[in-house]
């Protein structure tokens, strides 16, 4: 008998190694495909053919990350499905973005969306909008891609004896060989290939958990309806982090922010054939979000009540939700762990990917200034995903969720800057010194982070999403207030 279990424990992982493998081998071919006489023009802005509709459901994949994956669902047992509130918000947002940036992007012919800055208010301007960009999306990606290759350790790798780091760097390897030739051009195939395969993977594991719990699809839609976890509107408490306007208003801000404002998002959609095309690619996949969670969440209200049929203790987090159920079904159902696994790779890798080929987009164009030079942009991109790997090492040796979730703080305080900067940029036509603006951007996220303190202490008040908002009023207020004649940063203070 034991020697059963070992065969099928066996069997089980080398299935998931398998699925991984042949995963990658169909995104390899795609690569070599769209990559055939690719130049820094292909990688960087895909030659500027990409057709809208692919865009938008690329993007779709691309905006849900394995965290979403593994998170979204959870969220019901703490916030219920006011989440959906936020989301409504992002639709607004997907508007603002494309007929207010997207039409100033295409206006100026931009790779790099932080030139505007460089070209409304000065050289430093540009260079902090652009550092600002690496270090969120440096620390927020690897924290991302850490948390899948802790999953696909545990699932696959460490029942083998293989160590997390050669986990590590192979899947970062894979990546870095299917974008390292088209960039932005395979991306956008991929991104598709990848969209097709997270929300089969979805689809099939609601399908699973309907059939445990022995619901037609008509029923289940009628429990989840029902379910008192299936809240979405909160109009009556004002103070609550989940009231409808403080939601909604955050989602909207959101999507101006990390993707108006984000060169990985913005860097797909600025590959599209024409401004047009581009606005209907945003405004497509903008209103997509809303249906997108909804399942997700849907999800995780048939999660706990798989738990209570079971008669099992719902997990404490509800970032175990899902995985558990995938953990406590693998001996019956193999399948939905391989459903899993796949949903996981698609949802991270289609993050992952882009951000590393932004990332160095950002680094050759916006800081060495050199996008012309092939070389040296392959080397960059080599680069980037060496110190991916190093963060990712660096997450699992500290292994301390207090620093994980400080990592998520910093992430968060570093969009408010690039909001500011950006909507004093619009909004006004005033010049600033520029010797002064990283100053600004820098002091903005420390006094919102004393303000949030302070009124957690004085007035039991915690900030939510609206921080972001906070934010980003200070960085402009503090421009603003900047004089326009060259002075020191100490003459400023005083």
């Amino acid at each position: 008998m034991m020697n059963y279990e070992l065969f099928y424990t066996f069997a089980a992982i080398m299935t998931i190694i398998l699925i991984v493998l042949a995963y990658f081998t169909l995104l390899y071919a795609v690569s070599h495909w769209t990559g055939r006489k690719a130049t820094n023009a292909t990688f960087y802005r895909a030659d500027r053919r990409s057709p809208w509709y692919l865009v938008a459901f690329g993007m779709v994949g691309a905006s849900i990350s394995g965290v979403t994956f593994v998170s979204v669902p959870g969220m019901v047992m703490t916030s219920q499905m006011t989440y959906l509130q936020t989301c409504l918000g992002f639709v607004l947002g997907y508007v603002v973005v494309a007929f207010v940036l997207l039409p100033l992007y295409y206006r100026l012919n931009l790779t790099s969306i932080y030139a505007f800055l460089g070209q409304r208010l000065g050289k430093r301007a540009h260079l902090t909008g652009s550092s600002f960009f690496l270090l969120s999306k440096m620390a927020g990606a690897t924290l991302k891609f850490y948390v899948v290759c802790i999953i696909l350790q545990r699932f696959a790798f460490e029942p083998l004896g293989v160590p997390f780091a050669v986990t590590t760097i192979g899947l970062v390897a894979l990546i870095w060989l299917y974008t390292r030739r088209g960039g932005m051009k395979t991306l956008v195939w991929t991104d598709s290939l990848q969209t097709i395969c997270l929300f089969s993977a979805l689809l099939l594991i609601i399908y699973k958990v309907i059939g445990d719990l022995n619901l037609t699809t008509g029923e289940a839609m009628t429990a989840v309806w029902n379910h008192e976890l299936s809240r979405v509107f909160v109009w009556d408490d004002w103070v609550s982090k989940q009231n409808f306007w403080k939601q909604f208003l955050s989602g909207v801000f959101i999507v101006v922010v990390m993707t108006g404002l984000d060169q990985d998002m913005m860097q797909k959609n600025l590959t599209c054939k024409s401004l047009p095309d581009a606005q209907k690619d945003m405004c497509t996949y903008g209103w997509a979000f809303v249906p997108v969670n909804l399942l997700f969440l849907s999800l995780g209200v048939l999660l706990t009540l798989w738990y209570q049929q079971q008669g099992g203790a719902v997990p404490a987090t509800g970032d175990e939700l899902l995985p558990q159920f995938v953990s406590l079904t693998t001996q019956l159902s193999p399948f939905t762990t391989y459903l899993f696994i796949l949903g996981i790779i698609a949802a991270s890798f289609s993050s992952a990917d882009s951000a590393l080929t932004s990332l160095t987009t950002i680094y050759c164009v916006d800081i060495i200034k050199r996008e012309g030079d092939e070389g040296l942009r392959k080397r960059v991109h080599l680069a980037m995903c060496g110190i991916f790997v190093l963060f990712i090492l660096l997450f699992n040796a500290v292994n301390s969720t207090s620093l994980i979730d400080a990592i998520y703080v910093i992430v968060s305080y570093t969009y408010g800057p690039l909001l500011g900067l950006f909507a004093y940029g619009l909004l006004t036509k005033r010049k600033v010194n520029d010797r002064i603006v990283p100053y600004v951007a820098v002091l903005s996220p420390l006094l919102c982070y004393l303000i949030d303190w302070g009124c957690g202490a004085l007035l039991d008040y915690h900030f939510g999403y609206e921080l972001l908002m906070l934010n980003g009023a200070l960085t402009f207020m503090g421009l603003q207030f900047i004089p326009n004649t060259k002075t020191s940063f100490l003459s400023f203070l005083r």
